[in-house]
């Protein structure tokens, strides 16, 4: 009875408000999308396990934030062809011809590649500090001069073949947290890491935005969650038996972090 008259009285406010209550649940109103996913590892799944066969080397997981939409929200046509080492090139000549005039949201995740993770990563683990440093500023250097037109480039693309798409670009989780005691990389070297993790986010959203499209920001949902932080790791550290997952999401980092800031981006 109490629940009945709680629903009566927000019914009545809204009436005299003039509100309209909408019942449709986001989940209903995005069951007829048709969703294409683009981008690179963090795209594709890669760390997160549970590859599907059909994808190869490009190592597509049922656990990444595409699938996991899929899954969820099973809107009216699905197709992920994000690829593990992409880089905005390989988006516009090989993914970029899975969208259509029908499709109706488009999610991508590119540029990690375009300024060089991997190596900066295998350069700071093997060469120490000083070198570490030089190739995040190098790499920095690279993303302000180089990433901002390769990043047009791609969402151009996008607007091209799928005009009336709504297109979520998703960024990247810095790796640190910072002011524990961690193993391993130098305090400067995770700091100088995390850096420029930020200034690839914070360019990437800048080209989103100038693009007409929806940024989904990870960052602050990772922390609590990175290496050297003391909660659930949601990201892999160096794994010299399996390189390829090294720094990617764990499944935990897909469906905690990833899927909740994406789904409540795309709607």
């Amino acid at each position: 009875m109490r629940r009945f008259r709680l629903a009566t009285l927000a019914l009545t406010l809204a009436s005299a408000f003039g509100v309209t209550l909408t019942l449709a649940t986001p989940a209903q109103a995005a069951a007829t999308d048709r969703y294409v996913a683009l981008g690179d590892s963090y795209a594709s799944g890669v760390g997160a396990d549970s590859y599907t066969s059909e994808s190869g080397s490009c190592l597509r997981s049922t656990n990444a934030y595409p699938a996991l939409y899929n899954t969820n929200i099973r809107p009216a046509a699905y197709r992920s062809v994000a690829c593990s080492g992409a880089t905005t090139t390989d988006v516009i000549n090989s993914q970029l011809s899975a969208l259509s005039s029908t499709t109706t949201l488009v999610s991508i995740t590119v540029g990690g590649n375009d300024v060089g993770f991997a190596n900066i990563m295998t350069t700071c683990v093997l060469q120490g500090e000083s070198q570490c440093v030089a190739a995040v500023q190098a790499a920095e250097d690279k993303a302000r001069t180089e990433l901002p037109g390769k990043l047009a480039n791609v969402y151009n693309g996008i607007k091209s073949r799928a005009p009336s798409a709504r297109v979520v670009v998703v960024g990247y989780p810095v790796f640190y947290q910072l002011g524990t005691v961690c193993i391993g990389l130098s305090a400067t070297s995770r700091a100088k890491i995390n850096e420029g993790i930020n200034l690839l986010d914070d360019i990437t959203r800048t080209a989103a935005t100038l693009a007409g499209f929806k940024f989904a920001d990870v960052r602050s949902i990772f922390v609590g969650h990175q290496l050297c932080s003391y909660g659930e790791k949601w990201l892999h550290a160096l794994n010299y038996l399996n390189l390829t997952v090294s720094y990617h999401p764990t499944a935990a980092g897909q469906s905690g972090g990833y899927y909740p800031v994406f789904r409540s981006v795309a709607g």
